[in-house]
């Protein structure tokens, strides 16, 4: 009947042959547990007969028990007990039986220890730190976000560094000891698992920690996987308020709305496409700005912080320029929030503001009054003239060649030329002129076709009538070659093309490895864009003082204040010797706040290139024409564009718009 039923009889050998597997199949403790009680079982019942079947053991209970605890405890002697062959043969029996156990437990211990070896290896034990940093993902920005976490200033520096990525945990190891380097008192702890599986997140204790990042990585979905991973960061942390500050990176605009929405109301979100496009477009035809950038959002040196302003209230802006002797007041954040970078020097300074201040150390910033070292007479009183409009030139096509064409139809002087020489199919969108945003008498963009993996068709450009050039490598995955192969042959032929007609060109490059920076034939203290580094010492910026992201998405957007490298002859009298404070009054009568300098002897020495940033106010030296004063400044009026109201308002990014950090908090 069993038969008919599809049932097939088991023997009671392979039914303890199954329940021996289950057991074997259970953990470690479970099989240790089983192999004590198998070897008391057969012990001890052996030792008490060789007890009982003694004739010289005690005649009392009490007295053979203790022969039989004393026999269980000598079964490792195998053979040494002596007598009738029964008691040989028994004392045999025992010693095997022990080896057996002995050996079995040794290896369910060593195979124990390996699994779990094996676990820690793989990097799925939980972390318990609190007040640690997260970092969620891999991508080419993580060595700079990590080096820059370990080497922020205390109290900012956070304990552990927590990295959590779907690669292997030696790996991830290697390649960031041999990028970051010594990390003194910090440590750097790996995790391997998908960061958007909530019970692998739950691995390295978000909701103690005292921020998380989420970054991109270098796949084509790898906006989707950053929402996916703020989706698990929010089911782990729960809907409340109460968790840690959240900054992610996507690469596509359209992805930073769902992106906020997923990261809450503590959440950051920054595209990085726009702000390489950004910082490209503001790098050319001001040589140099890439190293202020960098100096500026580097933990190495002096970084943006706010500062008591309770010594300048009601007082103006402008007083508080030279209130500090070891530091640059760049604007205020109003008790309302509001950041005003470059305000007006007649700007009141309301109770409860607080002062933006570049300096080392937040906590020297001291009041001092700097007027004393104020040179009049070594002040241009003289206008300075407009800029002229510019010819640009941009080599190669890339997703982000859109966005930089754009940010250089907002920024150009009007009657400004962009020639684009390119080896591949323009999309009809970035040939055409939004004549909302950017009227074409503004900047006019014109396409050409070329072969640039052939240094002929470079050689052959007339590169004399340009201001200043742009190189673009294709984006990762298009060919067999690396990205920066093409940008590095385009460099080698500009560089023929400088050695042949002697004049030295300004070019802004865009690498995608760091590595690949000494290899690009350029002048020292060149352009270069590295594209994730810039971004990952902004979003360590961010990470580490939340409250400073207006600053910086002012300061990288197509509108509003910048970061500019001007001629000192713009505030000195060139050949004068004068102290900074003097440059520090000059800008500020042109509506400028002067936070450092360029010293054109020292352009091509490595270690800074001729960057000084945040000087002493007392800090004389003699100021050349070739020097240049780095300064914020507004947006000039004479280049802002004839529009009403409403158009005005439609034009003007907000923080809803792409492109924008939402900074709400």
């Amino acid at each position: 009947m069993e038969r008919l039923k599809g049932r097939v009889p088991v023997s009671l050998r392979d039914r303890a042959r199954y329940r021996f597997d289950r057991t074997l199949a259970r953990s470690t403790g479970t099989l240790m547990g089983w192999l004590v009680v198998t070897c008391l079982a057969v012990v001890v019942p052996v030792s008490a007969l060789m007890v009982w079947t003694d004739p010289g053991s005690p005649r009392s209970l009490s007295g053979r028990l203790t022969a039989v605890w004393r026999t269980s405890g000598e079964t490792l002697r195998l053979g040494s007990l002596t007598g009738t062959p029964l008691r040989m043969l028994l004392s045999a029996l025992l010693g095997l039986v022990a080896l057996l156990c002995v050996s079995t437990l040794i290896g369910v211990i060593t195979t124990g220890l390996e699994k779990r070896l094996a676990v820690l290896s793989r990097g799925r034990s939980t972390v318990l730190e609190h007040g640690h940093a997260v970092v969620l993902g891999w991508s080419d920005q993580v060595c700079t976000v990590v080096g820059e976490l370990v080497a922020a200033q205390a109290p900012h520096r956070p304990w552990a560094v927590v990295l959590l990525a779907d690669r292997d945990k030696a790996e991830m190891e290697q390649a960031l000891a041999t990028r970051v380097g010594p990390t003194g008192r910090t440590r750097i702890i790996c995790r391997s698992g998908p960061a958007s599986d909530p019970a692998v997140l739950a691995l390295v204790s978000p909701r103690t920690a005292s921020t998380v990042l989420v970054l991109p990585s270098g796949e084509p979905t790898a906006d989707a996987e950053v929402l996916r991973t703020l989706l698990a960061l929010r089911a782990v942390l729960g809907e409340g308020a109460d968790g840690p500050p959240v900054l992610a990176a996507v690469r596509d605009d359209r992805y930073r709305a769902p992106a906020q929405l997923a990261a809450g109301p503590r959440g950051t979100v920054l595209e990085t496409d726009t702000v390489t496009a950004r910082l490209i477009a503001q790098c050319v035809g001001r040589p140099g700005l890439s190293l202020v950038l960098r100096d500026l959002l580097d933990f190495a040196g002096d970084e943006f912080h706010l500062a008591d302003a309770g010594a300048f209230e009601a007082g103006t802006f402008g007083a508080a320029l030279l209130g500090h002797a070891t530091s640059c007041v760049v604007g205020l954040l109003t008790p309302q929030g509001r950041t005003l970078l470059s305000p007006p020097a007649d700007t009141v300074v309301a109770p409860g503001s607080r002062l933006i201040v570049l300096t080392r150390d937040e906590d020297a910033v001291g009041p001092e009054d700097c007027n004393h070292l104020v040179d009049p007479s070594a002040i241009v009183t003289a206008q300075p003239p407009p800029d002229a409009p510019a010819r640009l030139l941009l080599l190669g096509w890339n997703r982000r060649a859109p966005l930089v064409v754009d940010q250089l139809r907002r920024t150009a002087r009007p009657g400004s030329v962009l020639d684009v020489v390119t080896d591949r199919a323009v999309p009809a969108p970035a040939r055409e002129t939004d004549p909302v945003t950017a009227p074409a008498a503004r900047l006019t963009v014109r396409f050409r076709s070329a072969d640039l993996s052939r240094p002929e068709n470079l050689l052959g450009l007339e590169l004399a009538p340009y201001d200043g050039m742009v190189v673009l490598g294709p984006d990762p995955g298009e060919g067999p070659e690396r990205p920066d192969d093409r940008t590095l042959v385009t460099l080698l032929a500009l560089r023929l093309l400088e050695e042949r007609t002697g004049r030295e060109l300004r070019v802004v490059t865009e690498l995608t490895d760091d590595r690949n920076r000494p290899l690009a034939p350029l002048d020292p203290g060149s352009d270069v864009i590295v594209s994730g580094e810039l971004t990952g010492l902004l979003m360590a910026q961010i990470a580490q003082n939340r409250h400073l992201a207006t600053v910086f998405d002012e300061l990288f957007s197509a509108e509003g204040s910048t970061i500019c490298l001007r001629p000192a002859g713009r505030y000195v009298r060139p050949g004068v010797e004068a102290t900074f404070a003097t440059v520090v009054a000059a800008a500020r009568d042109l509506g400028e706040c002067a936070i450092g300098y360029r010293d054109h002897d020292r352009r091509t020495t490595p270690a800074g290139y001729g960057v000084r940033l945040n000087p002493d106010k007392g800090e004389r030296r003699r100021w050349t024409a070739e020097d240049q004063v780095v300064v914020v400044a507004g947006e000039p009026p004479e280049s802002k564009e004839p529009t009403d109201g409403d158009a005005a308002s439609a034009r003007r990014p907000d923080e809803n718009q792409p492109g924008r950090a939402d900074t709400r908090s």
